[in-house]
C-alpha cells in the first residue's frame, strides 16, 4: 500500500470501501429486497447510501450534477415512504455509474486539492471525503447486520489488509 501522501490513502481505503459496497449489495438474498427495516424496505437503504456517495463525495453544490435517470422525489430519503421499487440491476449500474466517477476523481486527487472547496461548496473536499466514509460505513454495519442476522452468513469485507480478491472469490467470511 502506497502511503507517502494523503491523497494515495484516501484512494487506498476508497478502492477498499467500494469493493466492499459491491460485495455486501450482491450477498443481499432477494427475498430480503424489498424486505422492511426501520420502516423502509432494504432497498431503499442501499439507494439512500449510493445516492449520497454520488452526490457528496466530491461536490453536492455542483450545478453539473444530476440525480440519476431512475431517481424521483425523496426516493432516497429514509424518512419518506415512495411508492416507487428498484430492482437490483438498476442499483448494481447506478453503483457502476458511481464507482467509475468516484475512481477518476480520487485517481486525480492531489494533497494540495484537500483543503480546498470545490467550486461554490461549503466545505473543503477532505470534509466531504471523510464525511462520506462515515456515511457509507454507517449504512453499510446496518446492511451487513441485517444481512448477517437473518441469514447467519457474513459479508466478506477487506479490511486494511486484505487482498482484492482476482476472479472467483467466496462472498462471505
Amino acid at each position: 500500500m502506497v502511503q507517502e501522501k494523503y491523497s494515495d490513502i484516501i484512494k487506498e481505503q476508497t478502492n477498499r470501501a467500494l469493493w466492499e459496497v459491491e460485495n455486501v449489495v450482491t450477498c443481499i438474498p432477494d427475498a430480503m429486497w424489498e424486505k422492511e427495516y426501520c420502516g423502509m424496505p432494504l432497498w431503499k437503504h442501499v439507494y439512500h447510501m449510493l445516492h449520497s456517495l454520488d452526490l457528496w463525495f466530491i461536490n453536492p453544490d455542483d450545478p453539473g450534477y444530476a440525480n440519476p435517470w431512475f431517481h424521483e422525489k425523496d426516493l432516497n430519503n429514509l424518512d419518506v415512504v415512495t411508492n416507487k421499487l428498484l430492482s437490483r440491476e438498476t442499483l448494481e449500474a447506478y453503483f457502476l455509474e458511481i464507482e467509475k466517477k468516484i475512481k477518476n476523481y480520487t485517481e486525480n486527487l492531489e494533497d494540495d486539492m484537500l483543503l480546498l472547496k470545490p467550486e461554490g461548496c461549503k466545505y473543503k473536499r477532505f470534509t466531504l471525503i471523510l464525511a462520506q466514509h462515515r456515511h457509507l460505513h454507517t449504512h453499510m454495519g446496518m446492511i451487513m447486520g441485517v444481512i448477517t442476522a437473518e441469514t447467519g452468513l457474513w459479508p466478506r469485507v477487506l479490511g486494511l489488509e486484505g487482498k482484492f480478491p482476482d476472479g472467483e472469490y467466496e462472498k462471505y467470511f
